[in-house]
């Protein structure tokens, strides 16, 4: 299957390509044996993080504790 680089350096994905990944906003791109490989990625935005930490009943303090911790 073929796409097209733009002038920009935009290219647009296959219909049926996406269909099999579904819509991901980004993708991590590398190069590989001379070839692009793109692979969906998900970002977490800020609310679903801080959900989470909710959800964990983690506080602020346990969050900065956590980060001195792992910059030792």
């Amino acid at each position: 299957m073929l796409a097209k680089m733009t002038s920009k350096n935009q290219l647009t994905l296959p219909k049926s390509i996406t269909a099999l990944v579904g819509t991901p906003e980004y993708f991590e791109v590398e190069v590989k044996a001379g070839q692009v490989v793109l692979t969906p990625v998900r970002i977490q935005r800020a609310d679903a993080v801080r959900a989470k930490l909710a959800e964990l009943n983690l506080s602020a303090l346990d969050v900065a504790d956590a980060v001195a911790w792992a910059r030792q």
